[in-house]
Protein backbone atom coordinates (compact mmCIF):
# COMPACT_ATOMS: atom_id res chain seq x y z
CA UNK A 1 0.00 0.00 0.00
CA UNK A 2 1.34 3.42 -0.94
CA UNK A 3 0.28 6.27 1.32
CA UNK A 4 0.23 9.85 0.06
CA UNK A 5 1.61 11.21 3.32
CA UNK A 6 4.86 12.70 4.48
CA UNK A 7 7.10 9.65 4.46
CA UNK A 8 10.88 9.87 4.93
CA UNK A 9 13.24 7.35 3.39
CA UNK A 10 15.82 7.89 6.09
CA UNK A 11 17.75 5.34 8.12
CA UNK A 12 16.24 5.14 11.58
CA UNK A 13 19.55 4.09 13.15
CA UNK A 14 21.12 7.36 12.03
CA UNK A 15 18.39 9.93 12.50
CA UNK A 16 16.17 8.66 15.29
CA UNK A 17 16.48 10.82 18.40
CA UNK A 18 16.91 8.72 21.51
CA UNK A 19 14.29 9.94 23.97
CA UNK A 20 12.75 8.14 26.94
CA UNK A 21 9.29 6.72 26.40
CA UNK A 22 6.54 8.71 28.04
CA UNK A 23 4.58 7.01 30.79
CA UNK A 24 0.96 8.14 30.48
CA UNK A 25 -1.25 8.85 33.46
CA UNK A 26 -4.52 7.03 32.85
CA UNK A 27 -7.77 8.55 33.99
CA UNK A 28 -10.63 6.24 35.02
CA UNK A 29 -11.60 4.43 31.84
CA UNK A 30 -13.10 1.05 30.92
CA UNK A 31 -10.93 -2.02 31.39
CA UNK A 32 -10.89 -2.62 27.65
CA UNK A 33 -8.31 0.05 26.94
CA UNK A 34 -7.45 -2.04 23.88
CA UNK A 35 -10.36 -2.60 21.52
CA UNK A 36 -11.39 -6.05 20.35
CA UNK A 37 -11.14 -4.62 16.84
CA UNK A 38 -7.34 -4.51 17.00
CA UNK A 39 -5.91 -6.12 13.89
CA UNK A 40 -2.69 -6.56 11.96
CA UNK A 41 -2.83 -3.31 9.99
CA UNK A 42 -0.24 -0.56 10.24
CA UNK A 43 -0.89 1.86 13.12
CA UNK A 44 -1.40 5.60 13.30
CA UNK A 45 -1.32 7.65 16.50
CA UNK A 46 -4.03 10.30 16.37
CA UNK A 47 -3.82 13.53 18.38
CA UNK A 48 -7.32 13.23 19.77
CA UNK A 49 -9.44 15.87 21.49
CA UNK A 50 -12.81 14.16 21.50
CA UNK A 51 -14.29 16.91 19.33
CA UNK A 52 -16.08 16.56 16.03
CA UNK A 53 -12.98 16.65 13.80
CA UNK A 54 -10.94 14.03 15.63
CA UNK A 55 -13.95 11.79 16.29
CA UNK A 56 -14.76 11.42 12.59
CA UNK A 57 -11.04 11.21 11.77
CA UNK A 58 -10.86 7.78 13.42
CA UNK A 59 -13.21 6.27 10.83
CA UNK A 60 -11.71 8.34 7.99
CA UNK A 61 -8.17 7.11 8.72
CA UNK A 62 -9.40 3.53 8.75
CA UNK A 63 -11.25 3.89 5.45
CA UNK A 64 -8.82 6.16 3.61
CA UNK A 65 -5.53 4.55 4.63
CA UNK A 66 -6.54 1.16 6.07
CA UNK A 67 -4.83 1.96 9.38
CA UNK A 68 -5.50 0.96 12.99
CA UNK A 69 -5.96 4.13 15.07
CA UNK A 70 -4.49 4.76 18.53
CA UNK A 71 -6.22 7.82 19.96
CA UNK A 72 -4.17 9.93 22.37
CA UNK A 73 -5.68 12.80 24.36
CA UNK A 74 -3.20 15.06 26.17
CA UNK A 75 -4.16 17.31 29.07
CA UNK A 76 -2.22 20.58 29.14
CA UNK A 77 -4.80 22.35 31.27
CA UNK A 78 -7.76 22.66 28.92
CA UNK A 79 -11.29 22.38 30.38
CA UNK A 80 -12.35 18.75 30.96
CA UNK A 81 -14.67 17.03 28.53
CA UNK A 82 -18.28 16.46 29.54
CA UNK A 83 -17.85 12.71 29.00
CA UNK A 84 -15.21 9.99 28.96
CA UNK A 85 -13.54 10.74 25.64
CA UNK A 86 -11.23 7.72 25.94
CA UNK A 87 -14.18 5.33 26.11
CA UNK A 88 -15.85 7.15 23.23
CA UNK A 89 -12.71 6.81 21.07
CA UNK A 90 -12.83 3.05 21.60
CA UNK A 91 -16.53 2.92 20.74
CA UNK A 92 -15.77 4.85 17.56
CA UNK A 93 -13.25 2.28 16.39
CA UNK A 94 -9.85 3.14 17.88
CA UNK A 95 -7.92 0.00 18.77
CA UNK A 96 -6.43 1.76 21.80
CA UNK A 97 -6.97 5.07 23.60
CA UNK A 98 -4.94 6.94 26.21
CA UNK A 99 -5.36 10.09 28.27
CA UNK A 100 -2.07 11.66 29.31
CA UNK A 101 -1.96 14.24 32.12
CA UNK A 102 0.94 16.46 31.06
CA UNK A 103 0.20 19.63 33.07
CA UNK A 104 3.22 19.32 35.38
CA UNK A 105 5.63 18.72 32.50
CA UNK A 106 4.02 21.57 30.56
CA UNK A 107 4.74 23.98 33.40
CA UNK A 108 8.24 22.84 34.29
CA UNK A 109 9.68 22.15 30.83
CA UNK A 110 7.83 24.63 28.62
CA UNK A 111 6.13 27.43 30.57
CA UNK A 112 8.95 28.19 33.01
CA UNK A 113 11.67 28.31 30.30
CA UNK A 114 9.41 30.66 28.32
CA UNK A 115 8.78 32.83 31.37
CA UNK A 116 12.50 33.06 32.14
CA UNK A 117 12.92 34.27 28.55
CA UNK A 118 10.00 36.75 28.97
CA UNK A 119 8.65 35.19 25.78
CA UNK A 120 6.18 37.47 24.02
CA UNK A 121 5.67 37.01 20.29
CA UNK A 122 5.77 40.44 18.64
CA UNK A 123 6.06 41.83 22.19
CA UNK A 124 2.36 41.08 22.75
CA UNK A 125 1.44 37.38 22.84
CA UNK A 126 2.71 35.08 25.65
CA UNK A 127 2.78 32.05 23.31
CA UNK A 128 0.23 30.05 25.27
CA UNK A 129 -0.83 27.84 22.35
CA UNK A 130 2.57 27.77 20.65
CA UNK A 131 4.56 26.34 23.56
CA UNK A 132 2.01 23.58 24.24
CA UNK A 133 2.45 22.11 20.76
CA UNK A 134 6.02 20.77 21.15
CA UNK A 135 5.03 18.94 24.34
CA UNK A 136 2.04 17.36 22.58
CA UNK A 137 4.30 16.38 19.68
CA UNK A 138 6.89 14.87 22.02
CA UNK A 139 4.28 12.65 23.70
CA UNK A 140 2.77 11.58 20.37
CA UNK A 141 6.21 10.59 19.06
CA UNK A 142 7.05 8.66 22.23
CA UNK A 143 3.78 6.73 22.06
CA UNK A 144 4.22 6.06 18.33
CA UNK A 145 7.69 4.64 19.05
CA UNK A 146 6.38 2.54 21.92
CA UNK A 147 3.46 1.18 19.90
CA UNK A 148 5.39 0.65 16.68
CA UNK A 149 3.14 3.07 14.79
CA UNK A 150 4.39 4.24 11.39
CA UNK A 151 2.24 7.38 11.30
CA UNK A 152 1.01 10.30 13.39
CA UNK A 153 -2.17 12.18 12.47
CA UNK A 154 -3.29 15.58 13.69
CA UNK A 155 -6.27 17.85 13.09
CA UNK A 156 -4.43 21.01 12.03
CA UNK A 157 -5.65 23.03 9.05
CA UNK A 158 -3.62 24.19 6.07
CA UNK A 159 -3.80 27.90 6.97
CA UNK A 160 -2.56 27.83 10.56
CA UNK A 161 0.73 27.73 12.42
CA UNK A 162 -0.03 24.50 14.27
CA UNK A 163 0.48 22.29 11.22
CA UNK A 164 4.06 23.57 11.04
CA UNK A 165 4.61 23.04 14.77
CA UNK A 166 3.32 19.47 14.54
CA UNK A 167 5.00 18.45 11.31
CA UNK A 168 8.39 20.03 12.01
CA UNK A 169 8.32 18.81 15.61
CA UNK A 170 7.63 15.23 14.53
CA UNK A 171 10.39 15.12 11.91
CA UNK A 172 12.79 16.77 14.37
CA UNK A 173 12.28 13.96 16.87
CA UNK A 174 11.80 11.01 14.52
CA UNK A 175 11.94 11.60 10.75
CA UNK A 176 10.96 7.98 10.06
CA UNK A 177 7.38 8.64 11.18
CA UNK A 178 4.93 9.59 8.43
CA UNK A 179 2.47 12.45 8.97
CA UNK A 180 -1.19 12.56 8.00
CA UNK A 181 -3.19 15.80 8.19
CA UNK A 182 -6.85 14.85 7.61
CA UNK A 183 -8.04 18.46 7.75
CA UNK A 184 -5.59 19.38 4.98
CA UNK A 185 -6.72 16.54 2.73
CA UNK A 186 -10.36 16.29 3.65
CA UNK A 187 -11.88 19.77 3.60
CA UNK A 188 -15.43 19.40 4.90
CA UNK A 189 -17.89 21.78 6.47
CA UNK A 190 -19.21 21.19 9.97
CA UNK A 191 -22.53 20.04 8.48
CA UNK A 192 -20.78 17.58 6.16
CA UNK A 193 -18.79 16.15 9.06
CA UNK A 194 -21.98 15.65 11.12
CA UNK A 195 -23.62 13.92 8.14
CA UNK A 196 -20.55 11.69 7.73
CA UNK A 197 -20.76 10.78 11.42
CA UNK A 198 -24.45 9.89 11.14
CA UNK A 199 -23.89 7.78 8.05
CA UNK A 200 -21.11 5.83 9.76
CA UNK A 201 -22.66 5.52 13.24
CA UNK A 202 -19.92 7.64 14.79
CA UNK A 203 -20.72 8.78 18.31
CA UNK A 204 -20.22 12.54 18.61
CA UNK A 205 -21.24 15.28 20.98
CA UNK A 206 -22.61 18.08 18.82
CA UNK A 207 -22.29 21.28 20.79
CA UNK A 208 -23.99 24.54 19.97
CA UNK A 209 -22.18 26.01 16.99
CA UNK A 210 -19.64 28.57 18.10
CA UNK A 211 -18.63 31.33 15.68
CA UNK A 212 -15.17 31.41 17.27
CA UNK A 213 -12.25 29.00 17.15
CA UNK A 214 -10.88 28.60 20.67
CA UNK A 215 -7.82 26.90 22.16
CA UNK A 216 -7.20 26.72 25.90
CA UNK A 217 -4.48 25.50 28.22
CA UNK A 218 -2.86 26.46 31.53
CA UNK A 219 -0.99 29.41 30.05
CA UNK A 220 -3.84 31.05 28.19
CA UNK A 221 -6.85 31.05 25.91
CA UNK A 222 -6.82 32.03 22.24
CA UNK A 223 -9.85 33.01 20.16
CA UNK A 224 -10.23 33.75 16.45
CA UNK A 225 -12.72 33.68 13.54
CA UNK A 226 -16.25 35.04 13.40
CA UNK A 227 -16.63 38.80 13.82
CA UNK A 228 -12.98 38.99 14.96
CA UNK A 229 -11.94 38.63 11.32
CA UNK A 230 -12.89 42.30 10.89
CA UNK A 231 -9.90 44.01 12.50
CA UNK A 232 -11.86 47.27 12.96
CA UNK A 233 -14.62 45.79 15.13
CA UNK A 234 -14.09 45.72 18.88
CA UNK A 235 -14.16 42.13 20.19
CA UNK A 236 -17.66 41.37 21.51
CA UNK A 237 -17.96 40.19 25.09
CA UNK A 238 -18.75 36.66 23.84
CA UNK A 239 -15.19 36.40 22.52
CA UNK A 240 -13.84 36.49 26.08
CA UNK A 241 -14.28 33.28 28.03
CA UNK A 242 -12.14 33.64 31.16
CA UNK A 243 -11.82 37.22 32.31
CA UNK A 244 -14.30 39.60 33.88
CA UNK A 245 -15.09 42.66 31.81
CA UNK A 246 -12.84 45.31 33.41
CA UNK A 247 -15.79 47.67 33.86
CA UNK A 248 -17.48 45.00 35.99
CA UNK A 249 -14.37 44.10 37.97
CA UNK A 250 -14.14 44.94 41.69
CA UNK A 251 -13.99 48.64 42.56
CA UNK A 252 -11.09 48.04 44.93
CA UNK A 253 -7.62 46.93 43.82
CA UNK A 254 -6.08 43.66 44.92
CA UNK A 255 -2.40 43.07 45.57
CA UNK A 256 -0.55 39.84 44.87
CA UNK A 257 3.01 38.97 45.82
CA UNK A 258 4.97 36.53 43.69
CA UNK A 259 8.16 34.99 45.08
CA UNK A 260 10.78 33.87 42.54
CA UNK A 261 13.79 31.63 42.91
CA UNK A 262 16.29 31.77 40.04
CA UNK A 263 13.58 33.13 37.75
CA UNK A 264 10.94 30.52 38.62
CA UNK A 265 7.81 31.41 40.63
CA UNK A 266 7.74 29.44 43.87
CA UNK A 267 5.12 31.13 46.05
CA UNK A 268 2.01 33.27 45.74
CA UNK A 269 1.07 35.61 48.60
CA UNK A 270 3.49 33.80 50.88
CA UNK A 271 2.14 30.32 50.10
CA UNK A 272 4.57 27.83 48.57
CA UNK A 273 2.89 26.16 45.60
CA UNK A 274 3.83 23.87 42.75
CA UNK A 275 3.73 25.40 39.31
CA UNK A 276 0.32 24.11 38.26
CA UNK A 277 -1.36 25.30 41.46
CA UNK A 278 0.36 28.67 41.38
CA UNK A 279 -0.77 29.38 37.83
CA UNK A 280 -4.33 28.23 38.52
CA UNK A 281 -4.66 30.35 41.67
CA UNK A 282 -3.15 33.43 40.05
CA UNK A 283 -5.40 32.93 37.02
CA UNK A 284 -8.48 33.02 39.24
CA UNK A 285 -7.37 36.24 40.97
CA UNK A 286 -6.32 38.04 37.79
CA UNK A 287 -9.44 36.92 35.88
CA UNK A 288 -11.61 38.44 38.59
CA UNK A 289 -9.97 41.82 37.94
CA UNK A 290 -10.17 41.56 34.14
CA UNK A 291 -6.39 41.30 33.74
CA UNK A 292 -4.81 39.57 30.74
CA UNK A 293 -6.98 40.55 27.77
CA UNK A 294 -5.04 40.95 24.49
CA UNK A 295 -6.30 42.02 21.06
CA UNK A 296 -3.60 41.52 18.44
CA UNK A 297 -3.11 41.34 14.67
CA UNK A 298 -0.18 38.97 14.35
CA UNK A 299 1.99 37.67 11.55
CA UNK A 300 1.49 33.96 11.06
CA UNK A 301 4.36 31.87 9.82
CA UNK A 302 2.44 30.99 6.64
CA UNK A 303 2.39 34.67 5.63
CA UNK A 304 -1.13 35.60 6.71
CA UNK A 305 -1.92 38.41 9.12
CA UNK A 306 -4.42 37.08 11.62
CA UNK A 307 -6.51 38.92 14.21
CA UNK A 308 -6.61 37.01 17.50
CA UNK A 309 -7.73 37.71 21.01
CA UNK A 310 -5.96 36.13 23.95
CA UNK A 311 -6.66 35.83 27.64
CA UNK A 312 -3.47 35.18 29.56
CA UNK A 313 -4.09 36.36 33.14
CA UNK A 314 -1.36 34.48 35.02
CA UNK A 315 1.07 34.81 32.11
CA UNK A 316 0.57 38.58 32.03
CA UNK A 317 1.12 39.03 35.77
CA UNK A 318 4.06 36.64 36.02
CA UNK A 319 5.88 38.08 33.01
CA UNK A 320 5.39 41.60 34.33
CA UNK A 321 6.68 40.58 37.77
CA UNK A 322 9.59 38.59 36.36
CA UNK A 323 10.76 41.49 34.22
CA UNK A 324 10.56 43.82 37.21
CA UNK A 325 12.72 41.49 39.27
CA UNK A 326 15.25 41.26 36.44
CA UNK A 327 15.47 45.06 36.28
CA UNK A 328 16.31 44.96 39.98
CA UNK A 329 18.93 42.20 39.84
CA UNK A 330 20.58 42.22 36.40
CA UNK A 331 23.13 44.63 35.00
CA UNK A 332 22.20 46.94 32.15
CA UNK A 333 24.27 45.23 29.45
CA UNK A 334 22.82 41.83 30.36
CA UNK A 335 19.26 43.23 30.18
CA UNK A 336 19.91 44.84 26.80
CA UNK A 337 21.44 41.73 25.26
CA UNK A 338 18.84 39.43 26.83
CA UNK A 339 16.10 41.47 25.13
CA UNK A 340 17.53 40.42 21.76
CA UNK A 341 17.65 36.79 22.88
CA UNK A 342 14.08 36.97 24.17
CA UNK A 343 12.78 38.07 20.78
CA UNK A 344 14.63 35.24 19.06
CA UNK A 345 13.32 32.70 21.56
CA UNK A 346 9.76 33.91 20.92
CA UNK A 347 10.15 33.57 17.16
CA UNK A 348 11.60 30.07 17.49
CA UNK A 349 8.73 28.92 19.71
CA UNK A 350 6.06 30.55 17.55
CA UNK A 351 7.53 29.17 14.33
CA UNK A 352 7.62 25.55 15.49
CA UNK A 353 11.39 25.16 15.89
CA UNK A 354 11.38 24.19 19.58
CA UNK A 355 13.40 21.00 19.03
CA UNK A 356 16.59 22.57 17.82
CA UNK A 357 20.08 23.43 18.99
CA UNK A 358 19.45 27.18 18.83
CA UNK A 359 16.55 27.05 21.29
CA UNK A 360 18.53 24.78 23.59
CA UNK A 361 21.51 27.14 23.42
CA UNK A 362 19.30 30.13 24.18
CA UNK A 363 17.91 28.23 27.17
CA UNK A 364 21.44 27.77 28.47
CA UNK A 365 22.15 31.49 28.17
CA UNK A 366 18.86 32.46 29.79
CA UNK A 367 19.40 30.03 32.67
CA UNK A 368 22.78 31.63 33.35
CA UNK A 369 21.16 35.07 33.59
CA UNK A 370 18.67 33.77 36.17
CA UNK A 371 21.27 32.88 38.79
CA UNK A 372 20.40 35.93 40.92
CA UNK A 373 16.80 36.54 39.78
CA UNK A 374 15.47 35.69 43.23
CA UNK A 375 13.13 37.83 45.28
CA UNK A 376 9.54 39.00 45.68
CA UNK A 377 7.45 41.28 43.49
CA UNK A 378 4.19 42.96 44.50
CA UNK A 379 1.63 43.59 41.73
CA UNK A 380 -1.51 45.72 41.91
CA UNK A 381 -4.53 44.41 39.97
CA UNK A 382 -7.33 46.82 39.19
CA UNK A 383 -9.92 47.15 36.41
CA UNK A 384 -8.00 45.22 33.76
CA UNK A 385 -4.58 46.61 34.64
CA UNK A 386 -1.61 45.00 36.35
CA UNK A 387 1.13 47.26 37.72
CA UNK A 388 4.26 46.41 39.66
CA UNK A 389 4.31 48.48 42.84
CA UNK A 390 7.07 46.84 44.85
CA UNK A 391 10.07 44.56 44.50
CA UNK A 392 12.82 43.24 46.76
CA UNK A 393 15.70 40.81 46.44
CA UNK A 394 18.75 39.69 48.42
CA UNK A 395 20.65 40.25 45.17
CA UNK A 396 19.26 43.69 44.39
CA UNK A 397 21.56 46.05 42.47
CA UNK A 398 19.49 49.00 43.58
CA UNK A 399 21.32 50.99 46.29
CA UNK A 400 19.34 53.71 47.96
CA UNK A 401 22.54 55.47 49.00
CA UNK A 402 23.44 55.95 45.32
CA UNK A 403 19.93 56.74 44.13
CA UNK A 404 18.82 59.21 46.82
CA UNK A 405 18.93 63.00 46.56
CA UNK A 406 18.39 63.30 50.31
CA UNK A 407 20.64 62.91 53.34
CA UNK A 408 22.80 59.84 53.00
CA UNK A 409 23.75 60.45 49.36
CA UNK A 410 26.85 58.31 48.65
CA UNK A 411 27.40 59.29 45.03
CA UNK A 412 30.68 61.06 44.18
CA UNK A 413 29.35 64.19 42.47
CA UNK A 414 32.84 65.40 41.53
CA UNK A 415 33.32 62.41 39.27
CA UNK A 416 30.48 63.51 36.97
CA UNK A 417 32.49 66.17 35.10
CA UNK A 418 35.29 63.77 34.16
CA UNK A 419 32.84 61.07 33.17
CA UNK A 420 30.91 63.43 30.88
CA UNK A 421 34.17 64.64 29.29
CA UNK A 422 35.20 61.06 28.40
CA UNK A 423 31.68 60.05 27.32
CA UNK A 424 31.36 63.01 24.96
CA UNK A 425 34.94 62.92 23.67
CA UNK A 426 34.20 61.00 20.42
CA UNK A 427 31.49 63.50 19.48
CA UNK A 428 33.71 66.44 20.46
CA UNK A 429 36.53 65.08 18.27
CA UNK A 430 34.24 64.40 15.31
CA UNK A 431 32.69 67.87 15.54
CA UNK A 432 36.14 69.46 15.23
CA UNK A 433 37.30 67.24 12.38
CA UNK A 434 34.09 67.43 10.35
CA UNK A 435 33.34 71.09 10.90
CA UNK A 436 32.72 72.80 7.54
Amino acid sequence: MTLTVNEHNLHKSVYLVAIPLYTPAFYPVPDNMVSENAGNREKVVLAYSGGLDTSVAIKWLQDKYNLDVIAVAINVGQPPSSDDIVARALRNGAIKAEFVDAKKEFVEEYIWPSLKANAMYEDVYPLSTAIARPLIVKILVEIAQREGAKYIAHGCTAKGNDQVRFDVGIVSLDPSIGIIGPMREWVMTREEEIEYAQQNNIEIIVKKENPFSVDENLWGRSCECGVLEDAWIEPPEEAWGWTTNPKDAPDEPEYVEVEFEKGIPKALNGEKLDGVELIQKLDAIACKHGVGRIDHVEDRLVGIKSRETYECPAATVLTLAHRALEFLTLQKDVLEFKKIIEQRFSQIAYNGLWFGVLRESIDAFVDQTQEFVTGTVRVRLFKGNAMVVGRKSPYSLYEEGLATYAVGDEFDHKSATGFIYCWGLPNRTAAKAHKK
